[in-house]
C-alpha cells in the first residue's frame, strides 16, 4: 500500500492518452452509423428525428457489435500504458492507475469509467453520445451504448454484469445507473464529481464525507508497531478499545503512517442523527479507497446504538478498517474477526508532552508542567480544542495564555450529558478558604495526594494486584450540617482544575423498579467520559444499609445498594460523598473508601475566624461589632453562620446603614428559632432586649 504525491503531468498524460483513445472508439462507431443510416461527409447524420424507413432500416441492420481499435491505436495505447510503467518505476503512479489497483479493476472496467466521466472531462463527447444515442438530450452515455464502444456484447451475461449490482464499477459508486425505470441498456451511466476531481487531480472530500472528517493530530503516544505488523500481514479489520483519555486513534493514524498510508480518519459523532444513510457508507468506502486505501473511524459507541446492521457497514467495509471505541467488541458486529488492541493508558508525563507538543512554542511563561495539565485526560483532538480555547480566552481578555487558560480550555472539552444529570459547579474556592483544624486539612491533602498519583501507584507500580479493578479514588466526608464538606470538595476539585458534579438525588431516584439503577449507570457512564469530580451529597440516602427482606421494597431497595458497590468498585474517576449520619452508610461501602474525613463543629478560634470570613471585607461594618462575643456565646457551624452574615447584611441593606452589632444579633435569634432550637434571651447577654424584639 502506498499514498505517494501524484505529479500532475504524469496523471494527466495519461489520462489524455486514454481519451485520445475513446475518441478513436467514438469515431469509428459514428462512421459505422453514417454507414448504416446514409449519407455522406458533407451531409447531417440522419437519425435525429427518424422517420418509418429509417427505423426499418435500423432494424434489419445486424445486433451492433463492440468497436474494434485500429493497430495503430491499439499501439499507441501500449505505448502510454509503458510510459505509465516507467512513471510508476520512478516513484510516480498516475491517479488512473492507483484508482484501478484500489478498487480491483481491469482494464474493460477501467474503459467503460473513462466512457461513462468522458462527458465531464471534455465536452465534445456528450455531442457525440447524443448524436450516437438518437436524442440530442442524451449527454450522457447509456449502459448499451458504452458497451459497444468498450467492445463488449450486451448479449453476453459476463458483460452485461460489469454494469450492474455486484461489480466493482456500481459497487464501489465508481459509476452510477440512473434511469432505473427505462430498460438497461438506455439507463445512463454517471461519475460521481468526486471520482472525475480525483482523476483530473484534486483532493476535494466528497460532500457526504467532508462533514465528518476528524481533525488529524500526530502525536507519539503509545506503540503502533504490534497495529501496523497486523495491517502489513493482511488483517483488514481492527479495533482499538479505548479508555478515558487514550489515544486510540492516533495510534491507528501513525501504524498506517509507518507503512506509507494516509488514511481516511473520520469523527463518527458527526453522522447526522437517524438512520445510517447507505449513500453515506458507499462514499465513506471510496473516499478511503481513493486516499490510499485505509479508513480510522471512531468512537464506535455512535454506530453501535444505532443498531448491529451501522456497525456491520463499517466494518465491512472494503479497505483496511481500524474502527476505535471504548466498547468490548460483539463478535455479531462484522463476520471478519477484527484484531483488538487496547489503546495503553497514558502517564502523566506523556499527558504532559502532548500539551506542549500541541501548544507547539505558545506555552506560557514557565512552560507546561505535569501539575498544570496532566490531571485531564483529553485525547489529542480533545487537547487541540482545549488550547484553541484557551488561546481564545487569553486575547479575549488581551494577556498572555496562562496556566488557568489552559485548565479552562480543558474543562471546555467536557461534554454535557453529564449536566442533564448533575449540577455543575465551577470551582470558585481555595484552601485559603477552609476553616477546618491542622488534621483534617491534612487529610484532605493526602487525599488529593493519592488522586494526584493513582496513575502511578496503580499503573506504574500495578499495588493491588494485575487483578485488581481499581483504579478510582473515592473519599467519604462525615459530620454536622455547616461543616465545610460541600467546601471542601469544591476546594479539591480547584486544586485539580476541574468542575465538580454534585448529583441531583431528584434525578436519580425512581418509584419504578430498575430506574433508579439506570439512572446510576448513567451518571458513572458519562463521569467516565469527562474530566470531573463527582459529589454525592447527602449519600446516606443512596449508600445506607441493606436489611433484612421483609417485603419486595426491601428486596428492591438493597438491589440498588448491591449495584452501587460493584458500580464503585469499577469507577475510574474521583468520587465524594458527603453525609451528616456516618452510621447510616452500609458497611460494604467503608472497604471501598480510600479516605474518610470527619468534620467536626468548630471550635472557638475557628468560629471567630468564620465570622471575619462570612462578612468579608466590602460590607460595611458600625461600630461596635463585637465578633470574639458572637463567637464565644453560640456555638454554630460555618453553614449556620455565614446564613446570619447573610440575613444581617440584608437587615443593613434595607435601612440603607452600615452592618449593626443589632443586625447580627436578630439574625442570630432567628437562626435559631428556624433550627428549632430553644433559646433564651437571657443567653444573649447585654444584647437580650435586640434578642426579645426580633
Amino acid at each position: 500500500m502506498s499514498s505517494q504525491f501524484v505529479p500532475v503531468d504524469a496523471s494527466a498524460a495519461h489520462l489524455a492518452a486514454r481519451l485520445s483513445v475513446l475518441e478513436v472508439r467514438v469515431h469509428l462507431a459514428l462512421d459505422a452509423r453514417a454507414a448504416r443510416l446514409g449519407g455522406s461527409d458533407d451531409q447531417p447524420l440522419p437519425g435525429w428525428f427518424l422517420r418509418t424507413r429509417d427505423v426499418v432500416e435500423l432494424m434489419s441492420a445486424p445486433v451492433a457489435s463492440g468497436v474494434e481499435l485500429p493497430p495503430e491505436t491499439a499501439d499507441f495505447l501500449a505505448h502510454a500504458e509503458a510510459a505509465v510503467d516507467d512513471a510508476e518505476a520512478r516513484g510516480a503512479p498516475t491517479a488512473l492507475r492507483r484508482m484501478q489497483r484500489a478498487f480491483g479493476l481491469d482494464d474493460v472496467d477501467v474503459e467503460l469509467l473513462l466512457l461513462a466521466a468522458a462527458a465531464d472531462l471534455d465536452g465534445r463527447f456528450e455531442r457525440c453520445y447524443a448524436c450516437l444515442q438518437d436524442d440530442p438530450n442524451a449527454r450522457r452515455v447509456s449502459a448499451g451504448l458504452a458497451l459497444q464502444l468498450a467492445g463488449q456484447s450486451a448479449l453476453v451475461g459476463a458483460d452485461r454484469a460489469r454494469l450492474d449490482t455486484g461489480s466493482a464499477l456500481i459497487d464501489s459508486g465508481l459509476v452510477q445507473v440512473g434511469e432505473s425505470a427505462r430498460p438497461f441498456l438506455s439507463r445512463t451511466l454517471q461519475v460521481p464529481d468526486r471520482v472525475v476531481g480525483h482523476l483530473v487531480g484534486s483532493d476535494v472530500p466528497d460532500p457526504l464525507v467532508a462533514p465528518l472528517l476528524a481533525v488529524p493530530v500526530l502525536v507519539g503516544l503509545g506503540d503502533p508497531t504490534v497495529l501496523a505488523r497486523a495491517i502489513s500481514t493482511g488483517t483488514r479489520l481492527c479495533y482499538v478499545q479505548e479508555s478515558r483519555g487514550t489515544a486510540g486513534a492516533a495510534i491507528a493514524v501513525a501504524a498506517l503512517a509507518s507503512l506509507g498510508v494516509s488514511p481516511l480518519q473520520l469523527d463518527l459523532r458527526r453522522l447526522p442523527i437517524g438512520a445510517l444513510e447507505p449513500a453515506v457508507v458507499q462514499a465513506v468506502a471510496r473516499e478511503a479507497l481513493l486516499r490510499g486505501g485505509a479508513l480510522v473511524a471512531g468512537p464506535l459507541e455512535q454506530l453501535a446504538d444505532r443498531g448491529v446492521d451501522a456497525v456491520r457497514a463499517f466494518a465491512e467495509l472494503p479497505c483496511h478498517t481500524v474502527l476505535v471505541g471504548a466498547r468490548t467488541w460483539d463478535p455479531h458486529w462484522s463476520n471478519d474477526v477484527p484484531l483488538v488492541v487496547p489503546a495503553p493508558v497514558t502517564s502523566r508525563s506523556e499527558r504532559a508532552a502532548l500539551w506542549r507538543s500541541v501548544l507547539d512554542g505558545a506555552a506560557p511563561a514557565g512552560g507546561v508542567s505535569e501539575e498544570v495539565v496532566a490531571d485531564f485526560r483529553l485525547t489529542p483532538p480533545q487537547v487541540l480544542g482545549a488550547v484553541t480555547a484557551a488561546e481564545q480566552t487569553a486575547r479575549a481578555h488581551d494577556r498572555p495564555l496562562d496556566a488557568a487558560d489552559l485548565r479552562v480550555g480543558a474543562r471546555s472539552q467536557n461534554a454535557s450529558g453529564l449536566e442533564r444529570l448533575a449540577q455543575r459547579i465551577e470551582p470558585s474556592v481555595g484552601w485559603h478558604d477552609l476553616v477546618l483544624p491542622g488534621t483534617v486539612l491534612r487529610s484532605l491533602q493526602e487525599f488529593v495526594s493519592r488522586c494526584r498519583h493513582r496513575d502511578t501507584v496503580f499503573g506504574d507500580w500495578r499495588m493491588g494486584g494485575i487483578a485488581s479493578r481499581r483504579r478510582g479514588t473515592i473519599g467519604l466526608f462525615s459530620g454536622p450540617p455547616g461543616t465545610g464538606k460541600t467546601m471542601a470538595a469544591d476546594v479539591i476539585a480547584g486544586e485539580f482544575g476541574l468542575d465538580l458534579y454534585v448529583i441531583n438525588l431528584a434525578t436519580v431516584v425512581d418509584k419504578y423498579i430498575g430506574e433508579t439503577e439506570k439512572n446510576l449507570e448513567r451518571i458513572f457512564t458519562e463521569a467516565e467520559q469527562i474530566n470531573g469530580l463527582l459529589f454525592f451529597d447527602e449519600a446516606d440516602a443512596l449508600f445506607g444499609k441493606r436489611s433484612d427482606v421483609k417485603d419486595a421494597r426491601d428486596r428492591y431497595a438493597n438491589i440498588e445498594v448491591a449495584y452501587l458497590l460493584q458500580r464503585m468498585e469499577l469507577f475510574d474517576g474521583v468520587a465524594l460523598l458527603a453525609t451528616n449520619f456516618k452510621t447510616n452508610l452500609d458497611e460494604a461501602f467503608m472497604r471501598r473508601l480510600d479516605a474518610s474525613i470527619d468534620f467536626p463543629t468548630p471550635d472557638l478560634a475557628s468560629r471567630r475566624r468564620l465570622w471575619e470570613i462570612s462578612i468579608g471585607e466590602l460590607v460595611p461594618r458600625g461600630p461596635g461589632l463585637d465578633l470574639d462575643f458572637l463567637a464565644r456565646s453560640f456555638e454554630f457551624s460555618g453553614g449556620n453562620i455565614r446564613n446570619i452574615a447573610v440575613t444581617g447584611a440584608f437587615l443593613a441593606a434595607e435601612r440603607g446603614d452600615a452592618l449593626q452589632m443589632n443586625d447580627l444579633i436578630t439574625a442570630t435569634y432567628r437562626e435559631y428559632r428556624k433550627l428549632g432550637r430553644l433559646c433564651s434571651p437571657a443567653e444573649f447577654g447585654p444584647y437580650a432586649l435586640v434578642a426579645e424584639s426580633a
